[in-house]
């Protein structure tokens, strides 16, 4: 069985920065694409960055030049760096990991339960 651990939420000053962590354990063949998403109340669940196996990276634009995600695939972790936080920034973070287990023909997608964070102004 997979999980998915995140960590490192909390609550900053708007200027401020974050790390999240996301460990992922378990019957693991393979990790492909990791992701973090975010949901704010009365909002949608948003793409914040995904990063591919082979570093690839992209963000979502109300975050580049703020945010870094980066990877351990020893670790099987993934990072998500934040920095010059802002109030709208505030929001329940979620890991996503698509992930290959023994007897499995593809990757599927797997979630966290999400750590909070939360900015003030």
């Amino acid at each position: 069985q997979v999980q998915l651990v995140e960590s490192g939420g909390g609550l900053v000053q708007a200027g401020g920065s974050l790390r999240l962590s996301c460990a992922a354990s378990g019957s693991i063949i393979t990790i492909n694409v990791m992701g973090w998403y975010r949901q704010a109340p009365g909002k949608q669940r948003e793409l914040v960055a995904r990063i591919t196996g082979g570093g690839t990276t992209n963000y979502t634009d109300s975050v580049k030049g703020r945010f870094t995600i980066s990877r351990d695939n020893a670790k099987r972790t993934v990072y998500l760096q934040m920095n010059s936080l802002k109030p709208e920034d505030t929001a329940v973070y979620y890991c996503n990991a698509n992930i290959l287990t023994p007897f499995a023909v593809r990757g599927m997608d797997y979630w966290g339960k999400g750590t909070l964070v939360t900015v003030s102004s």
